[in-house]
């Protein structure tokens, strides 16, 4: 059994729900990133989503590309993250990390060794916006035997038809986008994302995540009581942004603001 596969199997079992955090690496700097990153899972996040920053985060809203553009600009890239995932290891052997972002950093490494210096640095899976499953061999199924989960996304407008094509070869969780867009532009509404959980966990075995639009503990609890998990990311990004200094730098707020965060969050979920 794999770190996810762990991981939701010991929550389950504990009747908890997964608190799922993303933040981008290398946000607002290698160091400040790094110590939050570490931070993370003691403040209660059981998952760790890591974006690769990218230059054009289409799938992304405001705060996510602004995430990313302060990464790139302080020198983040591809070698640094996963630098940054060996550095986690050292302490935390336990936590899934997830690697969260888009094909082109990952195709120019190239493919290959990017995948195997994945796996040699701890990452447990991908999550890879614009690679679709018609793409699989490009992606997916090298991952996969590369002993990393590919983790798909679903969302509202998925028909069941296109449902069974994104499943297939889908592994570690089901990562369903509860709102129509882009990230962190909208709440979720509740009733709607338990007919979607439903439908969606009726056609494979794996947990069904929810994210896009939860900001506050009591969208966390309500989101959690109808799926497996919660993934929350614009929220932790913005408290990032507003710790800042005006020159764009990390203060002593910084990794406070973010961990301060994810343990009201993780309280509010355990309160459900």
């Amino acid at each position: 059994m794999d770190r996810i596969a762990r991981t939701f199997a010991n929550l389950k079992g504990a009747g908890k729900k997964a608190l799922v955090t993303f933040v981008t690496a290398g946000d607002p700097d290698y160091e400040s990133s790094l110590e939050i990153l570490k931070g993370l899972p003691k403040a209660g996040a059981d998952i760790i989503e890591l974006g690769m920053p990218f230059s054009d985060p289409m799938a992304d809203g405001p705060a996510i590309q602004r995430s990313s553009q302060r990464a790139l600009h302080g020198g983040q890239n591809m070698h640094k993250t996963l630098q940054m995932v060996r550095s986690f290891r050292v302490e935390d052997k336990d936590t899934p990390i997830i690697l969260m972002g888009y094909y082109n950093p990952i195709y120019v490494y190239p493919v290959d060794a990017f995948l195997a210096e994945a796996a040699e640095a701890g990452v447990d899976g991908l999550i890879v916006v614009d690679v679709p499953p018609e793409a699989d061999d490009e992606l997916c199924l090298p991952a996969l035997n590369s002993g990393l989960n590919f983790i798909r996304l679903t969302a509202p407008t998925t028909t069941d038809r296109r449902l069974e094509t994104v499943l297939a070869n889908a592994s570690g969780f089901v990562y369903y986008v509860s709102i129509a867009g882009i990230t962190g532009t909208r709440a979720p509404d509740t009733a709607a994302v338990e007919r979607s959980v439903t439908r969606i966990k009726a056609r494979t075995p794996l947990p069904v995540v929810v994210g896009f639009g939860v900001r506050t503990p009591e969208q966390a609890r309500a989101i959690a009581s109808v799926s497996d998990g919660v993934v929350v990311g614009s929220v932790l990004v913005d408290a990032i942004a507003q710790s800042l200094d005006e020159a764009q730098q990390a203060t002593s707020l910084t990794k406070v603001a973010v961990l301060d965060l994810v343990g009201q969050l993780s309280s509010g979920m355990k309160a459900a």
